[in-house]
């Protein structure tokens, strides 16, 4: 028999979103707005005598050395499906319980758009510039007949295709182990990776991050692409080489970049991309809506409330979850 939870820390909350997302009440919960080290996260939840937690993406990372410091622990959440930097294995091994909620992709797809659009049209330098009492300079780019490249085809990047097919773009698309079929089905033709960069008014990435993904937009990718390119980042700021991505903007061979993603999180007050040129930066708002996180949070309260229950954990990602 499960006893009841006796101390749920939500981590990482730094809108205080969680709070008014879902019903909570009964739960012992406590909803923590600021970031933690893994030396402030262990202590934090000793001292609480936490056996709960709840992760909002991968705003942490529980590395096995980690988990295994949270003596008492007993269920973790995390908010989606997956969470690569949650070691499940050892998870499994402490008998700690790992669920997962139900999600939308379509947060990301809407901001990614937000960004192509925002860039392409230098929406936030002409409207700082009628601030100013002045008017109109330049011309945008219209998206009709450009070429959009796509590195990743997955839920996000096939729904960020879905609207560049609406609005008559010619689609690019990439990524380690695309098939043809993959980029058909989207409505995109398959290119190597050179291709991708060199042939794109504009890059969105969506790709996942891991060891063979890290950096991989380098310093020669970037020289591939057309004088005034757009690149646009709302997966992981790590996958792009970030001081040739500060170069290329420099030297204006680069004509803007829209960055949702960023490494660490929150962004360090002296990160130097603060001070890029023709950079659109947001602070990872791609899956922050209000709908995303009633289905994160109240995804994350029905598991809670199993546990205290003894009903089976819905949406079980690894074994200790399911006995």
């Amino acid at each position: 028999m499960r006893s009841p939870l006796r101390r749920i820390l939500v981590l990482d909350d730094f809108g205080d979103a969680a709070r008014g997302a879902a019903d909570w009440a009964g739960l012992p919960v406590t909803f923590l707005t600021d970031k933690l080290d893994e030396d402030g996260l262990a202590a934090r939840v000793a001292a609480e005598r936490a056996d709960a937690l709840v992760l909002i993406r991968e705003r942490s990372a529980f590395p096995a050395p980690l988990v295994r410091r949270l003596a008492g622990l007993r269920l973790v959440v995390t908010t989606g499906m997956r969470n690569r930097l949650l070691d499940l294995e050892t998870c499994d091994a402490a008998g700690i319980a790992v669920c997962g909620t139900p999600s939308l992709a379509s947060p990301t797809v809407e901001l990614t758009w937000g960004l192509i659009l925002s860039l392409a049209r230098d929406l936030p330098r002409q409207e700082q510039r009628l601030r100013q009492g002045l008017w109109q300079q330049g011309a945008g780019l219209g998206l009709e007949g450009a070429t959009l490249s796509i590195a990743g085809l997955g839920r996000i990047g096939s729904g960020v295709a879905a609207i560049g097919r609406a609005f008559g773009m010619r689609l690019l698309a990439w990524s380690p182990n695309m098939t043809e079929a993959t980029a058909e089905e989207a409505g995109a033709t398959l290119v190597d990776k050179a291709t991708l960069f060199r042939e794109a008014d504009i890059l969105t990435l969506h790709l996942g991050l891991g060891p063979t993904t890290r950096g991989i937009v380098a310093e020669a990718d970037l020289a591939l692409m057309r004088p005034g390119a757009l690149l646009v980042n709302t997966a992981r700021g790590p996958l792009v080489d970030q001081p040739a991505l500060i170069a290329a903007l420099a030297s204006g061979r680069l004509g803007g970049a829209a960055i949702d993603t960023h490494e660490p999180e929150p962004m360090r007050a002296e990160d130097p991309i603060r001070q890029a040129p023709n950079t659109i930066l947001t602070p990872h708002l791609g899956y922050v809506t209000q709908q995303n996180f009633r289905r994160y949070f109240e995804g994350a309260v029905e598991c809670l409330r199993a546990w205290n229950d003894g009903a089976p954990l819905p949406r079980p990602l690894n074994a200790a979850a399911q006995a």
